[in-house]
C-alpha cells in the first residue's frame, strides 16, 4: 500500500531531510510539499541535491488538497502548526516536527514560548514522539509530537537511568555541543561563515534552553517527582550533528549495562562497550544514535556520552520513524541509512 504524504515548510532544513529520506521510502509518496516565500518554486532550485527525484512544486498550505493526504509532516517554526493542525481534516494523520505539540501542560508551553497555545484540546490529544519509549502509543496516535533534537540526544543518555534509579536526580549536569543546522536555514547574523567558523560558543545559558520544558516534563514524571538537569549547549563549526557529556553519580558499570539492556534490541540506538565514548562524526546523516559510558577518576561517577544527527534522528528521520508506526508499516522503512564518513 502507498501512503500520500505531505511535507509543510518542505523549504526549511528538516523539511529537505524529510524528502531525502521519503524519496527512496518503499511505501510512502510525496503529494504535495509547502513553502512560504518560496512557493512556486521547483525544490530542485531551492534544494539542488534533489534534482534527481521527481517531486511536487512548491505551494502554499492553501493550495494543498488535504482529501488526497493520508499523513503530513509540519516541519514548520514554533507557534505555526496549532491553529494548522487543529484545522486539518481528521482523517490526516499529523507528525508536527517543531515545538508546538510537545509540552502537555499549557502552562508549561507559554513559559518556554512566550506564547499561549491556541489549540489546547490537540495539545491534550498529541503522543510526546520519543520513538523508542512511546512506540505503542505512537502507533495508534493521529498526532505525535517530534522531539526537540537536543531533548532526545540527552534522553536517550539518562532516560533508562532516571527510569531505574542507578543515578543522583539532583546531580545531573549535561555539556551539549550542537551543528549550526539545528539554528535553522534563515539569516542571522551570528550564523554567518566568519562568526562561526573556528568558534564554540554557549547559548540559552543558565536555564533558559526552551529544551529545558521537555527534560523538566519527562525526567519528572519518570522519577515520580521534581527533576531538573544543569544544562548548556554549545555551537560548534559543523554543519550537522549533536554530541550530549552527561555527567553523573552512580555505578559506572551499572549504568553502562542497564543502557545496554535497554536498547539491545533497538535497531537505531547501539551503546558501545565499556569505556568507549562516539563522535559526532559517526552517525552523520542516518538516523542512528551512539552511547558511551566511562568510568570517571572519582568513584562513584560516570561519563554518559550520546550523539546523533540533529537533522535525522534529532528530526526528520524520527519523524518517519513515527510515521511508519502510525501507518502501521515495518518501523526501519527507508531508515536503514548508512552514516557518511568522513
Amino acid at each position: 500500500m502507498t501512503h500520500k504524504i505531505a511535507i509543510l515548510g518542505a523549504s526549511g532544513y528538516t523539511g529537505a531531510e524529510l524528502v531525502r529520506i521519503i524519496a527512496t521510502h518503499p511505501t510512502m509518496e510525496i503529494v504535495a510539499l509547502s513553502a512560504d516565500r518560496k512557493a512556486g518554486m521547483e525544490m530542485s532550485d531551492v534544494y539542488p541535491h534533489l534534482r534527481a527525484y521527481a517531486l511536487p512544486k512548491l505551494t502554499t498550505i492553501d493550495e494543498i488538497d488535504f482529501s488526497q493526504v493520508d499523513l503530513a509532516f509540519a516541519a514548520l517554526p514554533h507557534g505555526l502548526s496549532q491553529a494548522l493542525v487543529r484545522d486539518l481534516p481528521r482523517s490526516v494523520k499529523v507528525v508536527d516536527l517543531g515545538a508546538d505539540f510537545r509540552l502537555r501542560d499549557p502552562a508549561a508551553y507559554e513559559k518556554w514560548y512566550g506564547q499561549p497555545h491556541v489549540a489546547v484540546e490537540l495539545q491534550k490529544e498529541a503522543v510526546y514522539g520519543l520513538t523508542e519509549f512511546y512506540r505503542d502509543e505512537i502507533r495508534e496516535a493521529r498526532l505525535v509530537a517530534g522531539t526537540g533534537c537536543n531533548a532526545a540526544t540527552v534522553q536517550y543518555a539518562l532516560r533508562p537511568l532516571i527510569g531505574q534509579g542507578l543515578i543522583d536526580l539532583d546531580r545531573i549536569i549535561c555539556d551539549l555541543k550542537n551543528g549550526i543546522s539545528g539554528a535553522g536555514r534563515s539569516l542571522k547574523e551570528n550564523m554567518l561563515f566568519a562568526e562561526r567558523w573556528t568558534n564554540v560558543e554557549g547559548y540559552a545559558q543558565g536555564g533558559k534552553h526552551r529544551h529545558l520544558g521537555e527534560f523538566d516534563q519527562e525526567f519528572s514524571a519518570l522519577a515520580g517527582r521534581k527533576v531538573e538537569i544543569v544544562f548548556t549547549p554549545h555551537l560548534v563549526p559543523a554543519s550537522r550533528g549533536i554530541l550530549a557529556d552527561c555527567y553523573v553519580e552512580g555505578d559506572p558499570k551499572a549504568i553502562h549495562a542497564a543502557l545496554a539492556r535497554q536498547y539491545a534490541s533497538e535497531p537505531f540506538v547501539t551503546v558501545l562497550p565499556y569505556g568507549q565514548a562516539p563522535g559526532m562524526g559517526h552517525v552523520t546523516a542516518s538516523n542512528q544514535c551512539h552511547i558511551g559510558v566511562i568510568a570517571d577518576r572519582k568513584e562513584n561517577r560516570a561519563l554518559v556520552v550520546s550523539t546523533l544527527d540533529n537533522l535525522t534522528k534529532g528530526s526528520s528521520g524520527q519523524a518517519v520513524q513515527n510515521a511508519n508506526l502510525m501507518l502501521g508499516e515495518e518501523e526501519t522503512a527507508g531508515l536503514m541509512l548508512a552514516p557518511v564518513f568522513p
